[in-house]
């Protein structure tokens, strides 16, 4: 039997959301930024360069095989600013940053009454002084809504107008693209394109490597219970066992059960 042919390189993606600490149901989607040193410097020490996600690809692109992570942060807390952009400069690191840009100035209104866990969003004023930090900004839609069970011109707006607001903001374009929660098809990876994204990213929770679509980069998160050794291997191997490979079967049945459950009004989000 002739294997497969194995991918001339592989990329970890890495997922942050807020740079804190909280207790609660969301705990695991903020890394104090105590932690976030430390899983900086050692990747750094580990010889990876750090980076945002349109630029890792287009060093990969470009045929570079150097050790890469690529950085991002999604939704635009202001601890981003505060604490995750310092991280970044003491570490001599890039990222990209996802706005939910519906939500910029106000709370995070998709997570309801645990929307004070994160602190408030970034302001449009916030958001232009990370991007003048380096920082690269990515689209995460208008209000956070999970993309495929929407109807099309909902679809559109959610992506098309944050993207538009987004431009106009910041005066230039907006290339890269994570989709709320995650969840994603090719009615959705279409829309992404058309706006005018060249890249896009998921959960996925594996590596990204040279024969996955520009538009479905997986990413890896980091916990903050993750020492920075511990983050320093899934880099290198990824998530173990069949959880990843599991999800992506279950999602065509689980956005079923969402549209039905959106139109019957349920929050299964």
């Amino acid at each position: 039997m002739t294997l497969p042919p194995a991918p001339a390189w592989t990329l970890p993606a890495l997922m942050y959301h807020s740079v804190s600490a909280t207790a609660g149901p969301l705990r695991d989607l903020a890394v104090p930024p105590r932690r976030l040193d430390e899983h900086l410097s050692a990747l750094t020490d580990a010889g990876y360069r750090l980076v945002g996600l349109s630029e890792a690809l287009d060093l990969r692109d470009a045929g570079v095989t150097d050790p890469l992570v690529a950085l991002t942060f999604d939704d635009g807390y202001r601890d981003f600013l505060t604490a995750g952009v310092p991280a970044l400069e003491k570490a001599g690191a890039r990222a990209t940053l996802y706005a939910s840009v519906g939500h910029l100035g106000g709370s995070a209104g998709w997570l309801g009454r645990r929307a004070s866990d994160f602190g408030p969003m970034l302001t449009w004023d916030e958001l232009s002084a990370v991007a003048a930090a380096g920082v690269e900004i990515g689209n995460h839609g208008l209000i956070h809504h999970p993309l495929d069970v929407l109807p099309g011109r909902q679809l559109r707006d959610e992506i098309v107008v944050a993207r538009d607001r987004l431009e106009q903001h910041l005066r230039h374009p907006v290339r890269s693209f994570a989709y709320p929660h995650g969840y994603h098809g090719r009615r959705v990876r279409g829309v992404v394109a058309w706006a005018g994204h060249d890249n896009a990213t998921e959960v996925g929770r594996r590596l990204h490597t040279a024969f996955e679509p520009r538009f479905a980069v997986p990413r890896l998160q980091p916990l903050p219970s993750h020492s920075g050794a511990d983050l320093v291997a899934l880099c290198a191997a990824g998530e173990s066992g069949l959880v990843p490979r599991l999800k992506r079967v279950a999602q065509p049945g689980w956005r079923i059960a969402r549209r039905l459950a959106r139109i019957a009004g349920w929050n299964l989000t």
